[in-house]
């Protein structure tokens, strides 16, 4: 009976202790994140088959680095995140995991993550990932509690995964590159600013400058959702221009950037936390369905 009660507390800890790394990683948003970067190396003309091998290499170096670029962010922001009712379980804020545990996964994911990246694709895709960890960890990171710019800084490296898988499948930087490029770094602002908004009142509290309005969740703010959303109209139709794909995806982004200008209009209209959530979930669909389309349709 005890050795029983041993193994069920060791299987406890164990199930634990996964649960604290998915936690660290955010691997739902790192998930989202690496799902950009192997749909991109796929959009790639060199790339005319699927080899699973690659695909999950690409998917596991992308993991590591963009695991341990998050790891950086919440041992920064601990104390911070242990102040919002959001983030106060995270491990290293909730104090389950030591900052120098942390810091040896982080180091160990980067590594390993560039290692795979430039070993097994090319050292471009390495350095553009590296970049993007240096940018985001040390970065847009601190710059969060001084200025709103952040927003603008961050979506840099938030959009480099697409840069990152083109490079891997093609070797170069080339113009659909820089146009999955463009369509993430669009998205970004009303995605991001919707997450703001509902949550503005831990961010506040927290010391975080996030909204593009020093007052918060203000008509101003919304407009500025609309802006980024009506931007990304014309860019959504660049893959069409460039041959990237054909006029099958060409509607279906353009119904995509309709859709989220829409909510972005409500939000405007309505000024409340639930046209936020519209907002948010909108965009959460938004990035796969167009990203899809445009794989499904690669000329």
């Amino acid at each position: 009976m005890e050795q029983v009660t041993v193994k069920q507390q060791s299987s406890l800890n164990i199930a634990g202790k996964v649960k604290d790394y998915m936690m660290l990683i955010k691997f739902s948003l790192s998930f989202m994140v690496v799902f950009s970067a192997v749909i991109s190396y796929l959009l790639a003309p060199k790339v005319v088959e699927y080899d699973w091998l690659h695909i999950i290499l690409l998917f596991i170096g992308g993991l590591l680095v963009t695991g341990s670029a998050n790891t950086v962010n919440q041992i920064v922001e601990k104390d911070t995140d242990a102040m919002m009712a959001r983030t106060a379980k995270r491990p290293v804020a909730s104090g389950r995991m030591q900052p120098a545990e942390a810091w040896a996964f982080a180091i160990i994911a980067v590594v390993a993550g560039l290692f795979i990246l430039g070993y097994c694709f090319n050292w471009l895709s390495a350095g553009l990932a590296l970049f993007s960890w240096f940018v985001y960890a040390y970065m847009y990171t601190p710059l969060k509690k001084v200025s709103a710019v952040s927003v603008l800084l961050g979506a840099v490296p938030g959009a480099l995964p697409c840069l990152i898988g083109w490079a891997a499948g093609q070797d170069e930087l080339s113009v659909g590159g820089w146009v999955l490029f463009a369509i993430q770094f669009f998205w970004q602002f009303p995605h991001f600013w919707a997450i703001a908004w509902i949550a503005h009142k831990d961010y506040s509290n927290a010391g975080f400058k996030l909204m593009p309005s020093v007052e918060g969740p203000t008509k101003y703010s919304a407009v500025q959702s609309i802006i980024y959303s009506l931007v990304l109209i014309p860019v959504g139709t660049l893959p069409y221009l460039v041959g990237m794909s054909g006029m099958m995806s060409f509607v279906i982004v353009l119904i995509a950037n309709l859709f989220m200008l829409w909510q972005s209009i409500r939000l405007y209209r309505e000024m409340e936390k639930k046209a936020a959530r519209r907002v948010m979930f909108t965009s959460y669909i938004y990035l796969p369905i167009v990203l899809l389309a445009l794989l499904a349709d690669k000329l």
